[in-house]
């Protein structure tokens, strides 16, 4: 795990739009709405975009020269694709331009309990894709706390500098009690992204507070405008 980009907590502070990733992950997402959510991003300064692996690169053409990262998703939505599959599309998808990488992890294996196959599968995805920030979608909605607890130390032993909780497609995303129990198992080994239904400033903030260092939203327009409302960037 020698290398490994560790991302600890942010401080608990006003510039939300740091903390934000800006999602648009729908399947009818146009070239004109991809141009539309990186110009967003710049203007508000989000951490990073979060697209299908196909807007890579027109959000890497438009972002160069920007603080603004690529993020893309791995395996998404259900995590289900064959291994060598996942791990060709890893790398494509940074050749392409992505800094950042959500993977899903195989939810099947982890309900069959062969968490073998998955910190595997996870370790071959991120060993040949070095050069990025990976995140792995654990999909909190359909694990026990048992299973959200091993898979917790499964993404801390395959060396990803993020456990994140929800697709955004799941039957339910982000819990604050996910948030404060993931938090608690990798503490500051791993950054906890929270996802998935996230659409205001009070929830963002309470997220930020339960111990999530990155944000998975679709709403962060809205989000930054509201804070900036409220006078606190």
């Amino acid at each position: 795990m020698s290398g490994i980009k560790k991302e600890k907590p942010h401080p608990y502070g006003s510039d939300i739009a740091q903390f934000i990733d800006q999602g648009l992950l729908n399947p009818q997402a146009t070239e004109a709405d991809v141009i539309k959510l990186c110009k967003g991003a710049i203007k508000y300064k989000f951490h990073s975009v979060c697209v299908n692996p196909y807007y890579v690169p027109l959000c890497k053409a438009i972002l160069t020269g920007y603080d603004s990262r690529v993020t893309t998703v791995i395996g998404f939505p259900l995590g289900m694709s064959l291994k060598e599959t996942k791990v060709y599309e890893a790398v494509q998808s940074v050749l392409y331009g992505a800094d950042e990488l959500d993977i899903v992890m195989n939810i099947g294996a982890a309900k069959s309990a062969n968490w073998k196959f998955v910190e595997q599968e996870l370790s071959d995805i991120i060993a040949a894709s070095k050069d990025s920030v990976h995140k792995v979608i654990i999909e909190t909605c359909l694990l026990t706390e048992k299973e959200k607890m091993i898979a917790a130390e499964v993404v801390l032993a395959c060396g990803a500098e993020f456990i994140k909780t929800s697709s955004g497609f799941g039957s339910k995303g982000a819990t604050v009690k996910d948030v404060k129990l993931l938090r608690g198992i990798v503490k500051d080994k791993a950054g906890v992204k929270a996802a998935g239904g996230i659409k205001t400033l009070k929830q963002a903030l309470g997220f930020i507070k339960a111990g999530a260092s990155r944000i998975g939203t679709s709403a962060g327009v809205e989000i930054v405008k509201e804070s900036t409302n409220k006078g606190l960037n």
